[in-house]
């Protein structure tokens, strides 16, 4: 690997398959220029100018979720074209106009898009480019005079129009007149089918070669049998002449409509190369934005330290069909894609990666580092929310077989080669991934080997992944600050991986169980775990019973999470009960505030009533009683309307309700318009009637309560009752509710209501009949 200091080696991308992942984000251009664009991406080194990048590609991406209708104009490539407009006296042919013409019709319509994106994406309506107005004038001048296809229209000149009318009419003359020689030959003298043909550009008429002497003219062509010639005769050879001329003189007005074209396009060369740029740029970052929403990938932000959450391989991911939008969430045998969390602590360094084959661990490394490569070549990578990457100066890789026969290199050797390089160039800024370092040789030496590279590049302050099935390495971490383990979190019953990632827990080999059920034989297993150091038999154990505290508290966890989900909808249940309750409590007490005011103010008028009959007896008895009396009366009355509204206002400020003592009291208080109200006509005496001024539904049912309360009414009536205690009780509230609905539809009743606090509150309903 040649490594230059402060970069990234084409070799480490292609170890680490960027070229690959670019193509899948080229793949969502409209336009070859585009696409191309995208793949000649690189990863930039200044954190400002990925964070502007990355930030654009979100502005757009957040736009594309609302309106996937947003699209880029595919451009074509008029490098050539400009080139050459750029040289004096050039003329530009047909084709190249054609595309040109492409081109500024592409502009204009990007630049018109860009400008109506400008509110909701000002990163994006950057791009823009305000075209020259002498442009659009030019776009249709090229639209009108050159055809799709490249070819000069008749309406590009008049002169060029009349040039073409006269090769049409030359060439009509022209084949008439071979056509009546044709028709004046004998039969024998013609060759079969023969008609009017064309031959080294000239018109002529098939003849038998027996008749060449008679017909005459020119011989321009002859059968492979030689009976047959193509003779343009001695008559139409004027009229050929004149054809030629016609259209010589129709190739100088074309080429006299390419230079007029072309002179008329190049002082715009420089705008022309701008609108193509615009247009370039825009279908690269559509592209860009396209794949951020296909893989379901969020912004990063950039900067230390290193956290990649929700991260996924990109190439795991399968490209979707056209119109799909996916999460990003399966791979291409349609299995779950598993996302995994790498997240560092400032001072953590170096994580080391263990387990056994087939976990996934240069699966993860490479990962790690294509998503780096992405982000800093300004592509949002299959990433989740609060993210964080550093903005690496260089990124080094030693991943795969390095064997090389033609350097007579071993596996091993091709390795050190790697790592000698690697030493020398990383530093704080780098990234380094290692894969299976310290193997290919002696255990002991390879891990004492490995051992020493990891603590030099954790001093280095490099951030490095590295992958080892050495049981030595395994407690580096807890030897030096800096390192950490990790692992693949792998299924011990079923000895499948699971490519779940487990930071500080180093994995198992899982070697001796993986040959057992590959039923490899019993005696030779027997053999090697007895052979197996104490040492390495205790760190499983531990490691076993690490990974199954593990398996139960992630199985708890799923529980607690389950757990939390039930009582969050369980809580939103009785918050809306809660508010569905609090409202009928509000709307109950606006019902009972409206019938307390509307009770006061028919009582006011009751009085008032009473007063002008009062005033209307004072009057009749004057003759009798001395004035000083018919005061005494009014003021009587008076007084009572006074106090009638004093003790409304108070009831209503208060609990709303009296007493039934007081209600009582009230009752038996005779008042002035009680002189003149007239007897009840109940055929019953209200002696004769007993009634409670109390009534308990609790504990029935609604069918047993209704008729008891209805009862409860009827003599509360009869006995002259002025109030009745309803007690219903709270519970469910379905007695309260058919109290309240009885009640309602009762026209003896005037109000009702629930009781103070202090009297049983919203248990105990109070009753008060008309009088």
């Amino acid at each position: 690997m040649s490594v230059r200091e402060g970069g990234v080696a084409p070799t480490v991308l292609q170890t680490l398959e960027f070229p690959a992942a670019l193509e899948r984000v080229a793949a969502h251009a409209v336009g070859p220029l585009g696409a191309a664009r995208v793949r000649q991406r690189t990863p930039a080194a200044d954190p400002a100018v990925v964070s502007t990048a990355l930030a654009q590609v979100a502005e757009l991406a957040s736009l594309l979720l609302r309106d996937d209708a947003i699209r880029a104009e595919p451009v074509p490539d008029i490098a050539a074209a400009l080139e050459l407009l750029g040289v004096p006296g050039s003329a530009l042919e047909g084709p190249a106009l054609a595309e040109l013409g492409r081109a500024l019709a592409a502009a204009r319509v990007v630049a018109g898009d860009l400008a109506r994106l400008a509110a909701e994406a000002p990163r994006t309506a950057a791009l823009r480019v305000d075209p020259v107005p002498p442009l659009r004038a030019l776009e249709r001048r090229l639209t009108e005079s050159i055809g799709p296809d490249g070819q000069i229209r008749d309406g590009a000149s008049h002169g060029l129009a009349r040039a073409r009318r006269a090769v049409r009419e030359a060439r009509d003359r022209l084949i008439q007149k071979l056509e009546a020689v044709l028709g004046a030959l004998d039969p024998t003298e013609r060759a079969p089918d023969a008609t009017v043909t064309m031959r080294e550009g000239r018109y002529v008429i098939p003849v038998r070669s027996t008749a060449r002497a008679r017909v005459g003219g020119i011989v321009h062509d002859e059968s492979a049998t030689r009976s047959t010639v193509f003779v343009e005769p001695p008559e139409v050879i004027e009229l050929g002449n004149a054809l030629r001329a016609a259209q010589a003189e129709e190739q100088r007005e074309v080429l006299r409509v390419l230079r007029e074209l072309t002179d008329a396009l190049r002082p715009h060369r420089e705008a022309i190369a701008a609108g193509q740029e615009m247009c370039v740029a825009f279908d690269d970052l559509c592209a860009r934005a396209r794949y951020s929403v296909e893989v379901n990938g969020f912004a990063p932000a950039i900067g230390e330290p290193l956290e990649i959450r929700g991260g996924r391989h990109p190439l795991l991911i399968p490209p979707l069909r056209t119109g799909e939008r996916g999460s990003g969430g399966e791979d291409r045998t349609g299995e779950p894609v598993i996302p995994f969390d790498l997240v560092l602590a400032p001072d953590e360094y170096t994580v080391l990666v263990s387990g056994p084959n087939t976990g996934g661990k240069t699966v993860l490394i490479k990962a790690v580092g294509l998503l780096c490569l992405m982000a800093q070549s300004g592509i949002i990578p299959p990433i989740g929310p609060q993210s964080s990457l550093p903005v690496f100066s260089a990124v080094f890789a030693d991943i795969g077989d390095r064997q090389s026969i033609a350097a007579s290199l071993s596996t091993f050797s091709a390795h050190l080669a790697e790592l000698r390089d690697i030493l020398e160039h990383s530093g704080t800024g780098s990234l380094v991934l290692l894969d299976e370092i310290g193997s290919g040789t002696d255990p002991a030496e390879g891990g004492a080997l490995a051992a020493a590279v990891l603590k030099t590049l954790t001093r280095r302050r490099a951030i490095t992944l590295a992958t080892t099935h050495l049981g030595a390495l395994k407690q580096l971490a807890t030897q030096t600050v800096g390192i950490v383990n990790a692992s693949l979190q792998f299924d011990a019953e079923t000895l499948t991986p699971t490519y779940r990632l487990l930071k500080g827990v180093p994995g198992r080999s899982y070697g001796l169980a993986i040959a057992r059920r590959l039923r490899l034989a019993s005696e030779v297993l027997d053999v090697a775990e007895r052979a197996m150091p104490d040492a390495q038999r205790a760190l499983d154990a531990l490691l076993a019973t690490v990974e199954a505290r593990a398996r139960e508290l992630e199985a708890r966890d799923r529980e607690l999470a389950a757990l939390e989900e039930r009582v969050r909808a369980d809580a939103q249940r009785l918050d809306a009960r809660a508010a569905e309750l609090a409202g009928r409590e509000a709307e109950v007490q606006a019902r009972a505030k409206n019938l307390e005011r509307g009770a006061r103010e028919q009582a006011r008028a009751y009085l008032l009533e009473a007063r002008r009959k009062v005033e209307e007896a004072l009057g009749r008895a004057r003759a009798a009683v001395d004035e000083a009396t018919a005061k005494q009366a009014r003021r009587l009355v008076e007084q009572a309307i006074e106090e009638t509204d004093e003790g409304a206002g108070s009831r209503e400020q208060g609990a709303g309700w009296m007493s039934l003592e007081e209600l009582k009291r009230a009752r038996q208080t005779p008042s002035s318009s009680d002189l003149h109200r007239p007897p009840p006509t109940s055929t019953v005496p209200a002696s004769d009637v007993t009634a409670a001024a109390e009534v308990s539904l609790r504990g029935l049912r609604v069918d047993e309560a209704e008729p008891l309360l209805v009862r409860a009414l009827d003599d509360a009536i009869l006995a002259d009752l002025p109030i009745l205690r309803v007690i219903h009780g709270k519970g469910t509230g379905a007695l309260r509710e058919l109290v309240h609905e009885v009640l309602s539809r009762d026209p003896r009743v005037r109000r009702f209501g629930f009781a103070p606090v202090t009297q049983g509150g919203h248990g105990v309903t109070i009753v008060e009949f008309k009088a």
